[in-house]
């Protein structure tokens, strides 16, 4: 029985397999000796070895096409090491492995165990035989497998029907017709802009959707709306993909400016060599978007035009409509090795349209078998199963506790599924209203965050994920610490700009200061959460060094400094408003990938001016993650217990009362520094008025009295949009309430700050006077915006509150003007950079 309580039947003298009496012998059942933490028992504990080929018959089965699932768990099973075993896997008249390395497979997902999934269809009366090859390369070869799982499909779910209009191939004038006599490999299956979603929340055929987050290069906005009924149709029926999937998406955002000049991207490996049927999935649910060209962009697929004027109203019909488009990539070039597919989504600029935005749901990509049946590719290199990506979307139900399943019958009419080795039972379809209740993330994989001694910490640092200098390197690199070079002095000690690789590279290096108390600990923490992260808007560490006692970090050298060294005690001259509002928004995107687009959540505890630093071309990014924190991996826990760090003036006051961290206590710090851009002082100022001590409650209270405008930097005077100053400072307040629950997420501070954004620039397109903007015309392009160009009806301005399912709310009500509390303790007193 697995851990879901779904039952599996062994295949010990089963009617499943055919080997001859004389090779009885041939295979055997064996038991893992170790059990990974993230590993069912069921179906992953047992396993069958083979020593020579030996094949499973199943028999009847249906016909039609189907699903083949194979499971891997490679360890040791008694003498036999499954980590250094390689065998082929044909079934029937296809190849679907060769020369296959389980080992390597997991190592390069960074999985313990995993599952390949395929497409096959069963004529008439065909039997169905999976046979397993052990490599004749070594005498004592043999192949091994965990589970297989089989499960019938729709009959043109993946496969074209004789009246359907053939599949374009991309960058040709012709098409591809997706014969039944093709195999299909499942390579990715996302739901972009969602979470994972497990077998049991799919629309009975047990597929996983793995989230898109890893495969972004810009993560844009992930609206939801999970109260919209989703309308399915003939050509999209409603086992296409979950309501769930049809329910989320990626979009750019509300900006215009930006979103013409950058492509929502995805970055999907694949392997050179075959050809590759891709079918994205689209679904307009925001209630502004109704009519055709409302929002229509470009589609570009490994660098083609896919679509010049795609527009999902006009291909579905309307809204909170779903459907999908399929398209063809022809690899078969003879080249091999892997290749980098991209799929970019551009919006059209064009006046007639009235969002210059593009959207995506969710994402499928298969490879297609060759004229010869095979699906089989190259195994990972080993020396980059470090960083390789995944290259299997189903793969990653094994990080959750997933259920694995075997049925016998389903709602979509004769589904058929056979799970061999775990055991057999049968499953029957959960309703929608089931469905939406086992809704839940994954576990992921968490960063390490043991503690080490000085004396044992250089050989548990991970030089294999950055660069480890000599200290002689970095004495070159600094001329020996020489104070000029000297560019900032923290918590942590001195900062330096350096130059690296022949003075070809200018860096800023960070030496620890031996008498500092952010030491050790911080020191390997910051190495393992940069190592692991990239992003644009965080900083990037190029490496480290800890030779003879010393501790030194090198960085990506930020020419503009910190976003405080622009704001206040400088001589640098005035950053404009719009400067500091896309500064903002370029922090706040670092710390929505953070809550929301790593490996696990990361909580960066240690928010501040003096940590957002600034390229050359003033592009945001989050720094200094010594204090950082890795979020819970508990369904029913979302925070975490720990000793309260921060900074005075940033800490959340309820972070410090109940010493339970949660992301909510980065949103609270991140309020301050809105506030901090806004009036251009420090969190905290000893003066002789109370109520302008902490910024924390100065700002709120002003803009609840209606002051706001009066505490403004007044190098801005004339340069901010009423409509926007008001939304800014709506959001600022709401990241500053007492309670973390009450606050909204970083996706929602995102959301608001480019709405601010759009705010600022649609005044100062038809609103500037003599350089400065004019209030009239500033709120009559705010009455404009609002009625005609306005993308999320969702968002009720007038109780401030957001429908649907987004997290949290921005709210100013007056009832909150209390909940910002003064007292706030930090163990980290100076505002400098760590």
């Amino acid at each position: 029985m697995a851990l879901d309580s779904q039952l599996w039947q062994g295949d010990e003298q089963s009617n499943f397999t055919s080997a001859p009496k004389h090779l009885q012998n041939a295979s055997f059942i064996s038991e893992a000796r170790q059990q990974a933490p993230s590993i069912d028992r069921t179906p992953y504990m047992t396993a069958r070895i083979f020593r020579s080929p030996f094949t499973y018959v199943f028999d009847p089965v249906p016909p039609g096409p189907k699903f083949i699932r194979l499971h891997f768990y490679p360890v040791l099973y008694g003498e036999f090491d499954g980590s250094k075993t390689f065998f082929s896997v044909t079934v029937s008249t296809y190849t679907f492995l060769s020369n296959f390395s389980a080992s390597l497979t997991a190592q390069s997902l960074g999985l313990e165990a995993f599952s390949k999934e395929f497409c096959i269809n069963l004529a008439e009366d065909q039997l169905l035989n999976i046979t397993f090859i052990p490599s004749s390369e070594t005498s004592d070869g043999y192949a091994f497998i965990n589970g297989i799982e089989i499960v019938s499909m729709p009959e043109y779910l993946y496969y074209s029907g004789s009246n359907d209009m053939d599949v374009p191939i991309i960058g040709q004038s012709s098409s591809l017709h997706i014969d039944k006599a093709l195999a299909l490999e499942t390579i990715y299956r996302l739901n972009v802009g969602g979470q994972h979603l497990s077998p049991m929340n799919d629309t009975g055929m047990f597929r996983t959707w793995s989230d898109d987050i890893k495969y972004l290069s810009y993560t844009g906005l992930d609206p939801v709306n999970t109260s919209i009924a989703i309308q399915y149709s003939d050509k999209c029926p409603n086992y296409s993909a979950p309501e769930l999937v049809y329910q989320t998406a990626r979009t750019m955002g509300v900006s215009k400016t930006l979103n013409t000049q950058i492509n929502l991207t995805w970055t999907l490996p694949i392997y050179l060599g075959f050809n590759y049927l891709v079918r994205l999935h689209f679904c307009e649910f925001l209630s502004s978007i109704t009519k055709k060209q409302d929002r229509e962009f470009h589609i570009f697929i490994n660098q083609q035009t896919a679509e010049t004027q795609a527009d999902v109203i006009t291909w579905s019909g309307g809204n909170a409509r779903a459907v999908f488009r399929d398209y063809v990539v022809i690899l078969q070039n003879g080249s091999q090795g892997m290749h980098n597919l991209y799929i970019d989504l551009h919006p059209n600029a064009d006046a007639r349209t009235a969002y210059s935005d593009a959207i995506l749901n969710g994402l499928e990509l298969f490879k297609l078998s060759n004229a010869s049946g095979n699906l089989a590719g190259p195994n990972p290199e080993p020396k980059a199963i470090t960083n390789s990506a995944p290259t299997n979307p189903t793969e990653s139900r094994e990080k959750s506790k997933r259920s694995t399943i075997a049925i016998a019958g389903s709602v979509l009419g004769g589904v058929f599924l056979l799970s061999v080795l775990g055991f057999f039972v049968l499953r029957r379809r959960k309703t929608a209203k089931e469905i939406g209740q086992s809704y839940q993330t994954s576990t992921r994989t968490t960063l390490s965050n043991t503690t080490t001694s000085t004396k044992t910490k250089a050989s548990s640092l991970p030089s294999d994920l950055c660069r480890r200098f000599t200290l002689s390197e970095i004495k070159k690199a600094t001329n020996n610490f020489d104070i000029i070079l000297r560019i900032g002095v923290g918590g942590f000690g001195n900062v330096y700009k350096g130059y690296i690789d022949d003075k070809a590279t200018p860096v800023a290096i960070k030496r620890l200061n031996p008498q500092s108390k952010q030491g050790a600990r911080e020191f390997l923490t910051e190495i393992e959460m940069l190592s692991m992260l990239r992003h644009i808007h965080l900083v990037s560490l190029i490496g480290f060094c800890s030779e003879d006692h010393e501790m030194i970090l090198v960085y990506d050298y930020m020419a503009k400094g910190t976003l405080c060294d622009h704001l206040y005690g400088t001589n640098n001259p005035p950053l404009p408003w719009k400067q500091r509002l896309q500064i903002c928004l370029g922090a706040a995107r670092g710390l929505h990938y953070l809550h929301t687009g790593a490996t696990h959540m990361i909580i960066h505890r240690d928010v501040k001016t003096t940590n957002i630093l600034l390229d050359e071309k003033w592009v945001a990014k989050v720094s200094d993650f010594g204090l950082s924190k890795v979020g819970s991996t508990s369904m029913s826990r979302n925070h975490v217990s720990t000793v309260v760090k921060g900074t005075l003036g940033y800490l959340d006051p309820e972070y410090f009362r109940l010493q339970q961290l949660t992301e909510k206590s980065d949103v609270y710090s991140f309020g301050v520094v809105l506030f901090e851009a806004l009036c251009a002082r420090p969190p905290v100022i000893k003066s002789g008025d109370n109520d302008r001590v902490s910024l924390a409650v100065w700002g709120p209270c002003c803009f609840q009295e209606g002051t706001l405008d009066q505490i403004v930097d007044p190098h801005l005077k004339g340069e901010i949009a009423p409509a926007c100053l008001n939304k800014f400072g709506e959001i600022a307040v709401s990241c500053l309430l007492r309670d973390g629950i009450q606050r909204p997420s970083m996706s929602d501070v995102v959301w608001g700050l480019e709405f601010a954004l759009q705010l600022q620039e649609t005044a100062e397109q038809v609103g500037m006077d003599g350089g400065h903007l004019s209030e009239e015309k500033g709120a009559e392009a705010l009455l404009r915006y609002s009625n005609t160009d306005r993308i999320d009806d969702a968002f009720d301005e007038s109780s401030g509150q957001m429908s649907g399912s987004r997290s949290s709310v921005f709210t100013t009500a007056s009832s909150h003007s209390d909940n910002v509390g003064v007292g706030v303790f930090s163990l980290v007193r100076s505002h400098a950079g760590r």
